[in-house]
């Protein structure tokens, strides 16, 4: 049994997810969003990247994250490509920075505006 806190929504319900012979067993959940979570990080979780990547001119940094959550096992692959980025301003918020990030087919994006 793998217990979890859900994330999905402020209420936090304590989730408790059981292998069954018919598959995954979730309860504890309030509502549908719980019991896809649950299932989802049991058998494979993701989650969204944030860091930083250098600007070209001087000693600043960019905020990015990934526009959708990546396979966990994958994030210190995307964080080596990341580290390796260096960016030239002008950059908006929202703009792709890095396409198909570690092969995952998601986007690296900034999240702030650098000029």
């Amino acid at each position: 049994m793998t217990e979890l806190t859900c994330i999905v929504c402020p209420i936090g319900c304590r989730l408790r997810v059981t292998r069954e012979l018919d598959g995954l067993k979730v309860t504890g959940n309030e509502c549908r969003r719980g019991e896809e979570y649950a299932k989802d990080e049991v058998t494979a979780p993701k989650r969204i990247v944030t860091a930083v990547v250098k600007v070209d001119e001087g000693e600043r940094m960019l905020p990015v994250k990934t526009a959708q959550a990546i396979p966990k096992e994958i994030i210190f692959l995307a964080m080596e490509e990341i580290k390796e980025i260096i960016v030239a301003p002008p950059v908006t918020s929202g703009q792709v920075i890095k396409e198909n990030l570690a092969g995952t087919g998601v986007a690296l994006v900034a999240t702030k505006h650098c000029k």
